[in-house]
């Protein structure tokens, strides 16, 4: 234990808080800054900063004047839509097989978490493979069973479906580590007396595990909501906000306004216009949580 004088640890704590400090101040809040002043400009990288042109509230004006906002969010709403109740549903399934003792447990344990810890790249591009329309295995595996699959990259009405499915595929064994953690912690005498009095396992699901876990369920819908406002590896790879737009969404927007068409000031426009949303979206769930969540145990 350190034992210094008052002076001397307060050399130590600035010394080692120092490089984080300086990370943070850089490459976190410095970009915040910039980006909140590239809302009122006009700026294209290639041409230098003799190029930027103050525009005030143009940006914004241009944003909100054009369907093509309120398109980008029903996106990103469809997707959450479909995505988190099947993300907790694939996820709790397996937290709850996991929280079994059984052999292999940890093969399993690994297995499931392997997609987590691979790249988007090549979890988008294998998948966009498997949703082939013509030469995927899942409509290959369909056909098996009397299935006609549709053209799932190509269709709009598909497109966000599949890249759903592979997010789920990916994001399942991270979630399902987070709700094993949760299951651990419940008191496993709750069970027995529920057991003596005779309850399903139904009933000792409802009334007892998803009580106990409500808070990380909690969680989880809050990182999942924040997470969904941002996706866009995935749609960038497989579909590229196509077809016909129908996958595009604010972030891949961003990416898009800003390094190929390089308005700055248009691309920062949006991202300020998304945390907004992603604020007010938080609060709100905050706000609902005592509906459903008990932090009692």
């Amino acid at each position: 234990m350190y034992t210094g004088s008052r002076q001397q640890t307060r050399r130590a704590v600035i010394f080692f808080l120092l490089p984080a400090t300086v990370a943070l101040i850089i490459f976190f809040l410095f970009p915040i800054l910039v980006s909140a002043v590239m809302c009122f400009v006009k700026y294209d990288p290639l041409k230098g900063f003799d190029a930027i042109k103050v525009v005030g509230l143009d940006n914004f004006k241009r944003l909100f004047s054009t369907q093509d906002l309120v398109s980008q969010f029903r996106h990103v709403l469809y997707y959450m839509v479909l995505y988190i109740p099947l993300v907790l549903i694939t996820s709790m399934s397996e937290a709850l097989v996991l929280n079994k003792d059984f052999n292999g447990k940890k093969f399993y344990k690994i297995l499931f978490y392997l997609p987590v810890i691979s790249s988007w790249v090549a979890v988008a591009l294998i998948w966009k493979w498997l949703l082939n329309g013509k030469y995927g295995l899942v409509n290959n595996w369909l056909q098996l069973i009397g299935i006609q699959g549709p053209s799932w990259m190509t269709s709009q009405v598909w497109a966000m479906p599949g890249v759903v499915i592979a997010a789920v595929w990916k994001d399942t064994g991270y979630y399902a580590l987070i709700l094993l953690a949760a299951l651990k912690g419940i008191n496993k005498t709750y069970y027995e007396a529920a057991k003596i009095d005779g309850a399903s396992p139904w009933q000792r699901f409802k009334s007892i595990t998803l009580p106990l876990i409500s808070p990380t369920m909690f969680l989880l819908v809050i990182i999942n909501v924040i997470n969904g406002f941002q996706v866009f590896e995935s749609i960038y790879i497989m579909t590229d906000g196509g077809p016909a737009g129908a996958t595009k969404v604010p972030v891949e927007q961003i990416y898009r306004n800003a390094f190929t068409y390089f308005n700055m000031g248009y691309a920062s426009a949006i991202a300020w216009a998304l945390a907004v949303v992603i604020f007010a979206v938080t609060i709100m769930q905050f706000s609902f949580q005592k509906k459903w969540v008990s932090y009692e145990g």
